[in-house]
């Protein structure tokens, strides 16, 4: 007679392709975290503005003598040029092309690592019907976010060398979307239901509030990075003597203060960065009440310490002026931060 029940080989086989397919999304989220990391060094050394032309189906640079001259006469014709680098040789031109270039190429290559081993996994059965259109959604996000890092840069080619503050808060949010959707994703295919585990869904709601005042700080540090606010008001803890300079609600109308003055945009950066360094302690502190696994107690340990670390990157990043190494890490301190508590959350509710 036959069995409906799946023999142990089979469970394996299928716990195998389940680790398989979180494998793969998890190099997907760091490929995802190099490009943000990439992205921010492009906006610091002003590199973003530099391939004033969008190929999305292209790969190659150029490769040519005629060709490099072509690329460099469409910058020239640029505001950033124009306006910040009139007299720059094409050697230098060259020096921020590469950066941008291999920003974009990057993008492509997340899409190729999507869509090829999502469609061998879908004919595998390692994805289920179920799963599948979840996981093609993100694929999907993945070419907007690529048509949104357009229309940010297009905003820095029409009048002034800037881009638009807002669209590069967006661009970077999506980023974090994108990137936080393939790490529970991945955590969920990684996860053995099968396991024992403590009970720390009392942390949920802690983790939550805590994972959105990252995301919020994140966003205003966008806002504050595309004004270039972090060059003025370079002490700490006050901004030059004050708390709050008597400049920042000068805009009217008033809400408009929030978005677009320099002053407001960074006090509100800094008071958040506190608030979420705060809740990182409080949350840690009280989950040393909860029966939890190891792996929930290592990445709930983790969260205050790297809370304190970018911290002190973003006040030193601050009191030197925004140097771009200081600048990039905290950066990428504040993705690595956001991930601890979003694993953490993840252990917590499993």
């Amino acid at each position: 007679m036959g069995s409906n029940h799946a023999s142990p080989a089979d469970l394996g086989s299928v716990v195998d392709r389940r680790r398989a397919v979180g494998k793969w999304l998890l190099a997907l989220a760091a490929m995802v975290l190099v490009m943000v990391v990439l992205g921010g060094l492009t906006r610091l050394t002003g590199s973003g503005l530099s391939m004033v032309q969008w190929h999305p189906l292209s790969l190659l640079p150029p490769m040519s003598t005629s060709a490099w001259r072509q690329v460099f006469a469409d910058y020239q014709a640029s505001p950033q040029y124009r306006l910040l680098n009139e007299g720059m040789t094409l050697g230098d031109f060259k020096a921020i092309f590469w950066l941008e270039y291999i920003h974009r190429l990057w993008g492509r290559l997340i899409g190729f690592a999507f869509l090829a081993p999502f469609l061998w996994f879908v004919g595998r059965g390692a994805i289920g019907r179920a799963e599948a259109p979840r996981l093609a959604l993100l694929f999907v996000l993945g070419g907007l976010q690529g048509v949104l890092g357009w229309l940010m840069v297009a905003s820095g080619l029409a009048e002034r060398p800037e881009v638009s503050h807002y669209r590069l808060m967006a661009h970077l949010m999506a980023a974090l979307l994108i990137y936080g959707a393939l790490l529970w994703t991945a955590f969920h295919y990684l996860t053995d239901e099968a396991e024992e585990g403590g009970d720390g869904r009392g942390l949920s709601s802690r983790l939550i509030v805590l994972l959105g005042l990252i995301c919020l700080t994140m966003a205003a540090g966008a806002l504050t990075a595309g004004l270039h606010a972090g060059l003025v008001f370079n002490s700490f803890p006050l901004m030059d003597g004050h708390l709050l300079p008597a400049e920042a609600f000068d805009r009217r109308p008033i809400w408009l203060n929030f978005f677009e003055n320099l002053a407001l945009v960074q006090f509100d950066h800094r008071v958040l960065a506190v608030l979420s360094w705060v809740t990182s302690w409080a949350v840690w502190l009280s989950s040393l009440t909860f029966r939890l696994t190891g792996a929930a107690r290592r990445l709930l340990a983790a969260i205050p310490v790297l809370a304190t670390l970018q911290a002190g990157v973003g006040i030193a990043t601050l009191l030197m002026v925004v140097p771009v190494a200081l600048a990039a890490i905290h950066q990428t301190i504040a993705v690595l931060l956001f991930t601890a508590v979003l694993a953490a959350l993840h252990e917590v509710r499993a």
